[in-house]
């Protein structure tokens, strides 16, 4: 029998990084995020959903200096505050009968 080598398939963080290239995706998987966690935040897990999003960018050569300085800012507030400020939002604005709403600008 001969040797048949299989082709391997991408790993899914490089499938995921690929697709979050799209900024209405990237919009949809924060989205999708915030509303998972409304039952059972998990701060380490809001920061991954940005990260991902930023290496997308970056991978497309699709962000400026600015951005990444501000990810870095923000990824140390949620790091120090276990993301509480935004649970908390989604919290009240749950409660006052809104939602949030991520979509990509129109100009991407």
């Amino acid at each position: 029998m001969k040797n048949l080598k299989m082709p391997t398939s991408r790993s899914y963080h490089k499938f995921l990084i690929e697709s979050l290239k799209n900024p209405e995706r990237s919009a949809a998987y924060i989205e999708a995020v915030l509303e998972l966690e409304e039952e059972s935040p998990d701060p380490e897990l809001l920061r991954a959903v940005f990260k991902d999003v930023i290496d997308a960018r970056i991978n497309a050569n699709n962000i400026s200096d600015s951005a990444k300085q501000l990810h870095e800012k923000f990824d140390q507030m949620l790091a120090e505050s276990n993301a509480s400020e935004i649970y908390t939002f989604i919290e009240l604005l749950d409660e006052l009968g809104f939602r949030v709403a991520i979509r990509a600008d129109a100009d991407e």
